[in-house]
């Protein structure tokens, strides 16, 4: 077959691009290679080959990473009792990820490893490396692999030259549920080495790729002994890709069974704004005077023109609002430069209201200004202060500029103490608040594979001071089949977490949170944060934090220390006798890498009383997009923990800017953790500071900068 594709390469000369596996990764069929889909990329695949069905999400936070989760139903096994699970099928769940060692060049592969199915059941477990090469319209690889994908065993493995260990790979029949978790880093690498590989080709019809497999597993130790019949290990498939968003396949496999897969495939990481036909125009900046003659005028007016009292700043302001995104709190001067107090609200990347600010302030105030200083407040705290050079924005806007001139005209500094004329003051609106409809679901669990409930909520808050406010949120059920909802999870510490039945089952209307809230800016560089009341759906209590961010480092500290007791399950005054104090300090960190990376590092005391630390890494795409995973290890053995062995999970946050017809600053966030646990269980705070002050991130305002012009 390889050598029927390379005397074809005349009919189609580009490679084939890459394509989703059964498994969700960039692969063949049943197995992987060593290509990779572009950064940003996120994919759904559906695969269906009897028994198995897998559904799998794979995410791209990096050009040389992938990730990917997954829940797989196996059809001829029921998931447990039958007065839990009725006649649900059996479901297993896991986390895969593949690393590229090496680029592919004109003599050598892109080469990678892998791992399949970590920290799960480990019934899919495997290790594997695999090289692939590009022969014109030929993709090419081979693969060695312990465990699953390499089950055929061609031959015992090298390592048991250094240890007899590694010969063997303890098998892994888990008779019931409660038996996942166990497996771990003992298993991995162990065992015979199976051979794996096959070609993609790009046939001559674009749209149309051949697949051509051969398959390192002979399925003769299928988990849940639940072994399947091969009469050969080639695989053959079609992949059709009617567009850059969906791939679908079809396969003939085993021998004997066929394969069905569906893909939906999307690169949010690096999609652009969308089109904003609902956004207000940005206004046209009318040409202006030179500053000679504008001063002049100034002078002829008189001085107290010149301190600018002419300009009407309650229209000004309201423009800001309305085109600009701005939420004005002040607007001062001092001396030529004018200082516009408050926070953005609409625009994602605060360098396009700013664009749209200067503008605005462009056409209304006169020519005695040349710089805007644009100061973001959340919360009664000064964050940021970003200043803009008005000369060049507006010589940016018309083309006499360059963005590195706009660059070097901007400066993002500390806030600072100094003072400054009062020019208008907003208003005060002590009170505020909105619906929105609430989503929560719990997948895989023996009760039903989605456990859903869609909510009408109604938050709001009521502020005494800028840094002083009480808010809160009211709940109510509109729908859900939680009535299938019975099983609750044995757990062998305090139940902290897993009493998530009686939480989502009891009541039709819940507080989830009601608290009072005291911020303010310490110093120079540290944020204080103090609060009171019911801070989430299963905890009260009193906490507060301190978080020291400096301006221009990669890093800050902060730490948080509360004191709580649990909640009754109707979530509303009502507490039980559960209490534990629970805080942590956290080292938060921006690699400074091509990539931006932001990871965290907590360590401390969790909610069941375990003690341990908790890693965060995340890849923050320009646009705001961003993908990352986290892990949760503690003093509670895996024994204790239960089935998991220890917390962990993957999310993404996706912009809601670059798919809205109108700008938003709001984000939607998937968050996926294998099991719900009691181990490594945080309290779930609702105003981190680390988030508040995240616009003191200079990166992300300069990476962003030329959304000035929009």
């Amino acid at each position: 077959m390889l050598a029927l594709a390379l005397s074809a390469s005349l009919h189609a000369q580009e490679a084939p691009p890459a394509t989703a596996s059964e498994w969700g990764g960039v692969g063949l069929l049943q197995t992987p290679t060593a290509r990779m889909a572009a950064d940003g990329d996120i994919a759904f695949t559906a695969s269906h080959n009897s028994p198995y069905s897998r559904y799998n999400l794979t995410m791209q936070p990096f050009p040389w990473l992938e990730g990917a989760f997954r829940y797989i139903n196996v059809s001829n096994i029921r998931y447990g009792s039958t007065d839990i699970s009725g006649d649900q099928n059996y479901k297993d769940k896991s986390i895969d990820f593949k690393v590229r060692l090496w680029q592919e060049t004109r003599w050598t592969p892109d080469l990678a490893f892998g791992v399949r199915d970590l920290g799960g059941t480990g019934f899919f477990s495997s290790e594997y490396l695999v090289a692939s090469k590009n022969f014109g319209p030929v993709d090419a690889s081979i693969g060695l692999a312990t465990g699953y994908i390499g089950n055929r065993g061609d031959f015992s493995n090298p390592l048991g030259a250094i240890d007899d260990r590694f010969k063997d790979r303890r098998p892994i029949a888990g008779s019931n549920i409660n038996d996942a978790g166990k497996f771990g880093a003992s298993n991995m690498f162990k065992g015979p080495v199976g051979i794996f590989g096959g070609i993609t080709y790009q046939t001559p019809w674009d749209a149309l790729l051949l697949k051509v497999e051969y398959d390192g597993n002979d399925y003769k130790r299928e988990p849940r002994r639940n072994n399947l019949n091969q009469s050969t290990p080639i695989n053959v498939g079609l992949v059709y890709i009617p567009n850059r968003n969906i791939e679908l396949a079809a396969a003939w496999e085993r021998g004997d069974a066929a394969m069905f897969s569906l893909t939906f495939r999307g690169n949010p990481g690096r999609a652009a704004s969308s089109a904003k036909p609902f956004d207000p125009a940005p206004v046209k900046l009318k040409q202006r005077a030179p500053v000679e003659a504008d001063a002049l005028q100034q002078s002829a007016v008189g001085t107290a023109q010149a301190q600018g009292t002419e300009v009407d700043w309650e229209s000004v302001a309201r423009q800001l609002r309305q085109n600009a995104g701005l939420r004005i709190e002040q607007i001062s001067r001092r001396g030529s430069e004018l200082y516009i107090d408050g926070y953005q609200a609409n625009y994602y990347h605060t360098a396009k209201g700013m664009g749209r600010a200067a503008r605005i302030l462009g056409n209304d105030v006169s020519g005695e200004y040349d710089w805007y200083t644009f100061r973001t407040t959340r919360l009664g705290m000064p964050i940021i202060d970003t200043s803009m050079k008005r000369d060049t924005f507006e010589a940016y806007l018309d083309g006499r500029a360059t963005e590195d001139d706009l660059r070097r005209s901007t400066e993002v500094s500390v806030p600072a103490d100094v003072e400054r004329e009062v020019l208008y003051t907003q208003a005060k609106k002590p009170w505020g608040g909105g619906y929105s409809i609430g989503y929560r679901q719990n997948l895989g669990g023996p009760d039903g594979f989605i456990l859903y409930q869609v909510a009408a909520n109604f938050s709001g808050s009521v502020f005494f001071r800028p840094n002083v406010w009480l808010t809160g949120t009211v709940s109510a059920d509109i729908i859900n089949n939680y009535d299938k909802f019975r099983f609750d999870a044995p757990s062998n510490l305090p139940r902290v977490r897993t009493d998530l039945r009686q939480y989502s089952t009891t009541s039709d209307v819940m507080m989830p949170n009601l608290q009072f809230n005291v911020a303010r800016r310490l110093g120079r560089d540290i944020y204080g944060m103090a609060y009171a009341g019911y801070l989430e759906w299963m905890y009260a209590g009193v906490g507060g934090e301190l978080l020291y961010s400096p301006m221009g480092e990669s890093w800050a500290v902060g730490g948080n220390l509360n004191y709580v007791r649990q909640r009754d399950y109707d979530q509303h005054f009502g507490l039980r006798d559960y209490s534990i104090t629970t805080g942590h300090a956290t080292l938060y960190y921006t690699f400074d890498a091509k990539e931006r990376v932001v990871g965290s590092l907590s360590a401390g005391r969790y909610l069941a009383g375990d003690y341990g630390a908790t890693i965060n890494l995340a890849r923050v795409f320009d646009n705001g997009m961003t993908m990352g995973a986290y892990a949760t290890k503690t003093n509670v053995s895996a024994a204790e923990f239960g089935e998991g062995s220890f917390d962990k999970g993957i999310y993404f946050s996706i912009p809601l800017d670059t798919v809205l017809p109108r700008s938003t600053r709001s984000q939607a966030t998937i968050n996926w953790a294998p099991l719900i646990r009691d181990g490594g269980a945080m309290l779930n705070r609702k105003y981190p500071l680390y988030n508040l002050t995240g616009e003191r991130d200079e990166r992300f305002f300069y990476d962003n900068i030329k959304s000035a012009a929009d």
